[in-house]
């Protein structure tokens, strides 16, 4: 059988979430917690493989064991003493043993956040890109929307990522909103590319910047062409939300 797990994370410290040999990471972190409180080898797989610096506050992880422990608040509290400060599973459930947390998912919400105060923040400073630079949130806000609908992102695809299948992914939210100093970047669509929500973002700052016209992400999604578009932003400012079944 199997249990799900929704995982809080602070990625600062890691490499990302996927196991890689001699570094440092989220999944590493979980699987050791599990075998520990479980007394038998235990193997996680994610809904998100999230890059080194990305942080989540809703990633999804399935682990297969072989039998349902008897007291899952128990289990709860001891994977939570088990895992450093800045790692969490909110919550574990017993879910069927053909749930497959990457496949089944029907959309992934993520945001971005940057600073745009002139000083930057110490209590943000983790989680924010700064950028005290004047940008257009107008602009950025009208030109986020035509992201909705199914399109092929190549354009916004890191030019390292490994071969796949099709590079056409259904987005249902683009959107800028401004809160105070801070401007947020919120996008969920059925599945990502590599570095694509930090390459739209680094694109949507050049706009605001008035280096880019506004119809520039519709004119990269035509191209499909990543040498066009903007630089990829931080890691640090980017955050998995939520992940939907």
């Amino acid at each position: 059988m199997q249990l799900k797990l929704i995982v809080e994370y602070e990625g600062t410290a890691y490499q990302g979430w996927q196991l890689q040999p001699g570094d440092r990471t989220v999944q590493a972190v979980l699987e050791r917690a599990l075998t520990t409180a479980l007394r038998e080898p235990v193997r996680v797989r994610g809904a998100g493989r999230t890059d080194a610096g990305v942080h989540a506050c809703g990633q999804v992880a399935a682990a297969r064991v072989s039998q349902a422990p008897a007291d899952l608040d128990r289990l709860l509290r001891s994977l939570n003493a088990l895992t450093p400060d800045d790692v969490a599973v909110r919550e574990v459930t017993v879910v069927d043993d053909a749930f497959d947390p990457r496949r089944h998912a029907t959309s992934r919400l993520y945001e971005y956040r940057l600073w745009t105060a002139t000083a930057p923040s110490p209590f943000w400073r983790r989680w924010v890109w700064h950028h005290p630079q004047r940008l257009d949130v107008e602009a950025m806000a009208a030109a986020a929307p035509v992201l909705v609908g199914e399109h092929d992102c190549a354009g916004f695809c890191a030019a390292d990522a490994d071969p796949i299948r099709t590079t056409v992914r259904r987005i249902v939210t683009s959107e800028v909103v401004r809160e105070g100093p801070l401007i947020c970047y919120r996008v969920e669509a059925n599945a990502f590319l590599k570095h694509m929500v930090r390459n739209v973002v680094g694109t949507l700052v050049e706009i605001g910047r008035g280096e880019r016209p506004r119809d520039a992400l519709a004119t990269i999604l035509a191209g499909r062409d990543r040498t066009k578009a903007g630089a990829t932003a931080p890691p640090h400012g980017l955050v998995l939300v939520a992940v939907r079944y």
